[in-house]
């Protein structure tokens, strides 16, 4: 079931949000969490019933290490062990799913041998959840207050709106949620506001993303070649494709938490203003970059044991944002590249030296632009084929000629042809514009924002991050 489709819109989300309140008016909290759980996994096991069985066991293991470390009878020795278990089961449950089969085609190739691939179904939101309940563990570990008890837990991990693709929360700002008292009643302006916030998401993925994924869809999956033109509008059309779609899932997520009362941390922050890269870095996936730097960099030493160190802790975070992205060499080249980028502009920032905001912005873009190219591409053989097209600088004498127009025939004849609907052409234009400009300062647009969507709802496609 997709946020995206009328079967969630029309029938899950209002009977959720109708019993849950509905329990919580006649003082029935318990059965309200409870019921609350159940339709998150519900939700989840929606696209494939063996996903229940993961989950369930990574809950329940969960939460018991953490109870045993939130314990004060273990020592030292012992709560460190207990750690060292629970972040070796979570990450040895991840790396079997996600990785297995890119190991060991690795290692048969490197060393000839022929070892099974077992072409492993990788379960919806792993990475996400799997990171949650880490921070649950270290957390724990740390002695932070996490005395809340089992339906709580499997609250936290579970909730519907965020449980598949994120924003990535921490248990010390969602638990208390649940359980302050003003949460468990209806509040009509949190319920506007969350429907208009849903409105935008399903607008940003529906009419945006849904669309412009038929260009990127052309050049990276249909295309033997391209020329530079058609390798340009590939990766463009994917940069925008990717921003839409998954801040689109995001501002759904946090408008279906508004509605019931529960406040989800923003994910992103116009990261394409970016004017340098760690700032887009601070606007992208906020959340991951928040959980990579507490529970990765500020554990690797952060910035506190000498520059070459400091240097050397970004670089590890962004090679394992890399991979924990996706298993594929074209993820750890993406990861790498975001890294030296981002070493390299901590060495020029630490010289005293200032760029041009326009040219920073100018350099950020591109460099962002081109290295999604990897992120997308199945392959980097693929990637290689958009990026030789976007090297192809002498082709820019087709366009002086407007033998163009010729050249570019087969990519739009691959491309779904939106060009040739001019009302759809409209809407997406007018869609952009209202979204990019009012932001979410017009509640107002609701109705008009959420129809439109929906019209444009046909066949519910996933979003990109649940390959993730």
């Amino acid at each position: 079931m997709l946020f995206n489709s009328y079967e969630f819109i029309f029938l899950f989300l209002p009977i959720t949000l109708i019993v849950y309140f509905w329990l919580n008016k006649y003082n029935k909290n318990k059965l309200a969490k409870a019921w609350l759980v159940i339709a998150s996994l519900y939700f989840y096991s929606y696209f494939h019933k063996s996903y229940l069985i993961l989950i369930t066991i990574s809950i329940l293991v969960n939460y018991f290490i953490g109870q045993k470390l939130s314990n004060n009878k273990y020592n030292i020795i012992q709560r460190k062990m207990l750690l060292i278990i629970g972040v070796v089961f979570n990450l040895g449950g991840l790396g079997y799913f996600k990785y297995y089969d890119f190991f060991v085609s690795n290692i048969n190739s490197l060393l000839g041998t022929n070892f099974t691939l077992l072409h492993i179904l990788l379960p919806l939101g792993i990475s996400f959840f799997t990171f949650q309940q880490l921070s649950f563990i270290v957390d724990s570990y740390k002695r932070y207050d996490l005395t809340y008890d089992f339906l709580d837990y499997c609250l936290f991990v579970t909730f519907f709106p965020q449980l598949i693709a994120g924003p990535i929360v921490l248990p010390t700002e969602m638990l208390p949620q649940f359980e302050a008292e003003e949460n468990k009643k209806i509040n009509w302006e949190n319920m506007n506001k969350g429907l208009y916030i849903f409105s935008i998401g399903l607008a940003k993925k529906v009419i945006i993303a849904d669309t412009i994924a038929n260009f990127a869809n052309a050049g990276f999956d249909m295309m033997d070649k391209l020329n530079f033109v058609e390798a340009w509008l590939t990766s463009v059309s994917y940069t925008l494709q990717l921003y839409f779609d998954f801040s689109g899932y995001c501002d759904m997520a946090i408008g279906i938490g508004l509605m019931f009362n529960i406040i989800l941390p923003a994910n992103f922050n116009s990261p394409y203003k970016s004017t340098n890269i760690q700032e887009f870095w601070k606007r992208w996936h906020m959340t991951l970059g928040r959980f990579m730097t507490n529970y990765l960099y500020i554990p690797l030493g952060g910035n506190r044991k000498g520059e070459i160190k400091t240097l050397r802790n970004l670089f590890i975070v962004f090679l394992a944002s890399g991979i924990w992205h996706g298993a594929g060499w074209n993820f750890i080249i993406w990861g790498m590249l975001h890294g030296i980028c981002i070493v390299v502009h901590r060495v020029w920032k630490n010289s005293g030296r200032k760029l041009n905001k326009l040219i920073g912005w100018f350099i950020t873009i591109n460099l962002v632009n081109i290295f999604w190219v990897f992120f997308r591409a199945q392959t980097v053989t693929d990637a290689m084929k958009v990026i030789n097209g976007m090297m192809k600088i002498l082709e820019l004498r087709l366009i002086y000629n407007f033998e163009i127009l010729i050249e570019l025939k087969p990519f739009f004849q691959r491309s779904v042809g939106i060009l040739n609907n001019k009302i759809n052409l409209l809407i997406l234009l007018f869609s952009v514009i209202i979204i990019l400009k009012k932001g979410r300062d017009n509640e107002e647009l609701t109705p008009f924002i959420f129809f439109i969507a929906i019209i444009f709802i046909r066949n519910a496609a996933n979003f990109l991050y649940f390959n993730f």
